[in-house]
């Protein structure tokens, strides 16, 4: 059985990262605090995600910066204090990689034992592992003779093996369907809950972030461009470059016609929309994105509410696709533009929203949100 992790506050991050990496014109700089919890680095392909995993675990060399790992440096170059430059086998870093990386020569059993041949007990302590992943019964098997998922715990219970303070995790999910992934996940969450665990975990699905993660890093050309609470980060990015990167819907640039203590008034090209009040300079482009879900289609003849009263907008249904448990229009706006709307498939029921109808929509002035720079 692993050991408990020691208790630590809120307070107090357990691992510090400051890396600096050059390769020709891409430069990586990039600054993270991670406790005991699931840090998520989201961003494209080629943004530096990996690279930091590679350069926490030892396998790759930054040019500058430290990793500090529960008060102990892993590394340190151009820095206040002692250089160092700790080999990977002693960092007690364990590391998921993409493609799982097991030995195809070796069983389930030898897979997982790998770190621990010089242990006496080394072989019952990979089983308990493997039995703890839910995977004893092929212990005696080659990877070739499992499924997809079943590597993935294979080579999870391997990374566990050498009792790490640190799991890395590189787009772990991604070649598994999305059953075998949704079961991963939660076993893995509350398999760092349980070790109170140190997880780095690197993908570039919103899907899988908000699944697992309950810290979002948004990583963009070698930059930490928001690190914070998952939904936070999710529902107030902090730029326009963080809502491109986590493919918000609904983003638009907009004028700003008038800002008063009552509310900020923006031209959409043509179309005018209140935001709450904040401040704006008049005449300057702000950023701005509104949640499909904070859309809402009006019902013809009826009393209006309070909290769509405002940014009321006639357009026509373009399209109309029906999803698992929701509805998604995309409506055409009398400025040219379109926006996506989405609520469940059981609201407006007596409403045809098919596309080419004719539709009244409110984009609420509450849910409006401003990117600021």
């Amino acid at each position: 059985m692993l050991p408990d992790r020691p208790s630590l506050t809120d307070h107090e991050p357990r691992l510090h990262i400051d890396l600096e990496k050059r390769w020709g014109d891409f430069q990586l700089a990039a600054r993270l605090e991670a406790r005991s919890e699931v840090l998520v680095l989201f961003g494209p392909s080629g943004a530096g995600k990996t690279t930091c995993l590679n350069a926490i675990a030892g396998l790759l060399t930054p040019d500058a910066g430290e990793i500090v790992l529960d008060g102990e440096t892993l590394f340190r170059r151009d820095r206040a204090g002692v250089h160092a430059n700790l080999p990977a086998r002693q960092r007690r870093v364990g590391y998921v990689f993409q493609h799982y990386a097991l030995f195809p020569h070796l069983t389930a059993l030898e897979n997982a034992a790998y770190a621990l041949h010089r242990q006496r007990d080394g072989r019952q302590s990979a089983l308990k592992l493997l039995e703890r992943m839910g995977i004893g019964h092929v212990a005696n098997r080659y990877p070739h003779e499992m499924s997809g998922g079943q590597q993935q715990r294979v080579a999870i219970a391997r990374a566990l093996a050498a009792n790490p303070r640190v799991l890395l995790l590189d787009e772990p999910f991604s070649a598994l369907d999305a059953a075998v992934r949704q079961r991963l996940q939660g076993d893995l969450a509350a398999l760092q809950a349980d070790l109170g665990l140190i997880v780095l975990y690197v993908t570039h699905r919103l899907e899988d972030a908000l699944a697992l993660g309950q810290r979002l890093a948004v990583i963009r050309d070698g930059r930490v461009e928001q690190e914070g609470p998952i939904e936070e980060v999710f529902r107030y990015p902090a730029n326009a470059e963080v809502a491109e990167v986590m493919g918000i819907r609904n983003f638009f640039r907009a004028r700003v016609l008038e800002a008063t203590p009552e509310r900020l008034l923006l031209d959409w090209d043509g179309l005018y929309l209140e935001t709450p009040p904040q401040p704006a300079a008049i005449g300057s482009i702000v950023a701005a994105y509104i949640q499909p879900e904070d859309i809402k289609v009006l019902y013809p003849e009826r009393p209006v509410m309070p909290a769509v009263h405002h940014n009321r907008v006639r357009g026509v249904i373009q399209s109309s696709e029906l999803g698992i448990g929701a509805r998604a229009l995309r409506v055409s706006l009398p400025n040219g533009h379109s926006v996506e709307v989405r609520f469940p498939i059981y609201t407006y029921a007596p409403l045809r929203l098919e596309a080419g109808q004719p539709v009244e929509v409110s984009l609420r002035k509450e849910a409006l949100v401003i990117l600021h720079h």
